[in-house]
């Protein structure tokens, strides 16, 4: 091939968590043992309704095109869940897209707000997948590291700090993945008045919304004092609903950002696919969410056997996540030199495999993830191994 300029895509990396994923699914193949805790993927299968759905639009035909924003009826839906779960007024005819994937649609959104250059304030820790796209596109992420000692809680002279003349959005996820964090009033009213000082715009992901432990209420920032018209709101329906291989998200704004939003998607993916919107159409159709909140309830039980299991550890301290369904463990007090280090000894003596804290921030290099959307039998036996390994291991640096 002609000599030239690397392509874009040089300058990032593989997505660690997916890199993981491809290892485990080797060492499976290979014959080993191997518990994975590393990935985002609920265990559970797509609740029965919105499966018969999409076969019986299967078997109607409607398999071709739609319209690239998405099946009318759908945005509706979305629209009025918007409406009645979030305060967030969004007119289905020029406010919504929905997108294969909510890793599209916060794709397409960043393509229509930045440009070369540009710059995007990127609260950390956070997603794995959030940097190489605005690198993707142009654009420079601006790393805001939040203090673990303070539990990672955004504040308003710190994103302010690091404003530029480039800085053109801040992107906020809450739930968060890593951490398990949610949004406080304080937090979501700092990040306004950040966005409504700077003229920001304001990048709200809340693909884990309904996975929360408690009673505190989920915040959208796009229905906040300061945010209103400046916020591109991203969901999906593959963590809540167990719909990960369906790729089905959306993207909900202002007509006026969204009118350039579209053009991405009318000129990458067109639009999702025509059956796999008759099935979120069925998701959104039960109100009360019936299926989402069993779900819900066996994860926290299994949240809870993680936290106490790990907590069991010396060497460990893990705090337990508001949402999602991960936990993030200080693994410092291990005495390894990094969480890279740990991971790789921890998948090579125990078979569990984590993902290190580094690929998603550097104040959690000392921390690693793990995912509880898994067994509660697979959760008990790698809490098994990994805490007698551990403590073996602990034992030989006393002696040594």
């Amino acid at each position: 091939m002609r000599a030239g300029p690397p392509p874009v895509a040089a300058s990032i990396g593989r997505s660690p968590t997916v890199a993981l994923l491809d290892e485990v699914q080797r060492q499976k193949a290979r014959g080993v043992d191997v518990l994975n805790l590393s990935g985002g993927e609920p265990d559970f299968p797509t609740p029965g309704h919105v499966v018969d759905a999409a076969a019986e639009a299967l078997r109607s035909g409607l398999t071709h095109y739609t319209p690239s924003r998405g099946i009318p009826r759908l945005r509706e839906a979305i629209a009025a869940k918007l409406l009645r779960d979030n305060g967030i007024v969004a007119d289905p005819g020029t406010d919504i897209i929905v997108t294969p994937s909510a890793k599209h649609a916060a794709y397409i959104a960043l393509a229509g707000v930045i440009g070369p250059g540009d710059e995007v304030l990127l609260p950390s820790p956070a997603w794995v997948s959030y940097a190489p796209m605005i690198t993707l596109l142009g654009g420079r992420p601006v790393d805001v590291p939040l203090d673990p000692r303070d539990n990672f809680t955004i504040k308003a002279e710190q994103l302010a700090s690091a404003v530029t003349p480039r800085t053109r959005a801040i992107l906020v996820n809450s739930p968060n993945n890593p951490t398990g964090r949610m949004l406080t009033a304080a937090e979501a009213d700092a990040v306004a008045r950040v966005a409504d000082r700077y003229d920001l715009v304001v990048l709200a992901d809340e693909i884990y919304e309904y996975i929360r432990y408690g009673d505190r209420p989920h915040l959208s920032l796009a229905a906040r004092p300061g945010c209103e018209g400046r916020t591109l709101t991203v969901n999906g329906f593959s963590k809540s609903y167990a719909m990960t291989g369906w790729r089905l998200g959306y993207v909900a704004g202002p007509a006026t950002v969204m009118r350039e939003v579209v053009k991405v998607q009318e000129h990458t993916v067109g639009c999702a696919a025509s059956f796999v919107q008759h099935g979120a159409l069925a998701a959104l159709a039960d109100e009360t969410r019936g299926c989402v909140e069993e779900m819900v309830a066996r994860y926290d039980d299994r949240r809870r056997l993680l936290v106490a299991g790990l907590n069991r550890i010396p060497g460990v301290s893990c705090a337990d996540p508001e949402g999602a369904f991960y936990v993030l463990p200080d693994v410092s007090g291990l005495g390894f030199g990094s969480a890279q280090e740990c991971a790789a000894w921890l998948i090579d003596r125990t078979g569990v495999v984590v993902t290190p804290g580094s690929a998603f921030g550097p104040t959690v290099e000392q921390h690693v993830r793990l995912s509880f959307a898994a067994s509660t039998e697979t959760l008990t036996t790698a809490v098994e191994r990994l805490e007698a390994a551990l403590r073996q291991r602990a034992t030989g640096l006393a002696v040594s």
